[in-house]
């Protein structure tokens, strides 16, 4: 599912739309096209690409798009995707599922791809919403985020509000690096958790990232089964649900 890492990947991976002018749109979803995109769109030349949290920010010369990709969105274009394959996507790319889709002055086409139908384009969207962004958290915002928050603490990294970018699976990596129980309140971290937890989120997810996203972690797809080891002590992880996400976690070495 894309988080922070899949949304810059995509956004590095889309530089060269930058200078194509949106012809038309040929496939539009009420559902998931915000009013006013498909009149606005035709006619805009791409001038910029970038990255807040999980949204993808596209400005013209005319309007600012914001793209959410949901669960499963994605960007597909002619002769190739920006992310081929998500971890717990659909595993094609059947046309059926295409929610948004505009051709550019080149002939190309570029689809917004998503079989759930969770994803979003809109105009000119809320940034002020979102707290600070993940890939350049400084330790002071995190801390911020935590402090006077009873909430679990995964439920707190998960909140758009105060950190964006994190995801399900990215919290319970940097957790499990940080060896700190996602179930605990945030409020109740102490300086040198908090520079712990910081580390990982700061260390962890460029390697990641490098990698290819956020299903390459240590507790990648294939460890977030029931029975699954965990990689540090041989104990068997914990599958709970956190903050209303379904969690894996070490129960020997993250207290």
């Amino acid at each position: 599912m894309p988080e922070a890492l899949e949304v810059e990947l995509t956004m590095r991976a889309s530089g060269d739309l930058v200078g194509r002018r949106i012809e038309q749109v040929e496939v539009t979803d009420a559902l998931v096209v915000g009013a006013g995109v498909d009149v606005e769109v035709p006619g805009a030349t791409i001038e910029a690409l970038r990255r807040r949290g999980k949204l993808l920010l596209v400005a013209t010369d005319g309007p600012l798009l914001g793209v959410h990709f949901g669960m499963t969105g994605r960007f597909l274009r002619d002769g190739g995707a920006a992310i081929e394959r998500l971890a717990y996507g659909a595993g094609c790319d059947d046309p059926a599922w295409d929610r948004w889709v505009v051709r550019l002055d080149d002939g190309t086409r570029l689809r917004f791809h998503d079989p759930r139908r969770l994803g979003r384009v809109r105009l000119d969207p809320d940034e002020g919403r979102l707290g600070p962004d993940v890939l350049t958290l400084r330790r002071r915002h995190l801390a911020e985020a935590l402090r006077s928050r009873r909430a679990p603490v995964k439920a707190v990294l998960l909140d758009q509000h105060a950190i964006a970018g994190l995801g399900n699976m990215l919290v319970d990596e940097v957790l499990w690096w940080s060896g700190i129980d996602p179930r605990r309140p945030a409020s109740s971290l102490d300086a040198d958790e908090l520079a712990t937890l910081h580390a990982a989120i700061r260390r962890r997810l460029p390697v990641m990232l490098r990698r290819g996203g956020s299903h390459t972690g240590t507790l990648s797809p294939s460890m977030r089964v029931d029975g699954a080891i965990c990689r540090r002590d041989g104990t068997p992880l914990r599958h709970d649900v956190v903050g209303g996400r379904s969690t894996f976690w070490c129960p020997l070495h993250q207290r």
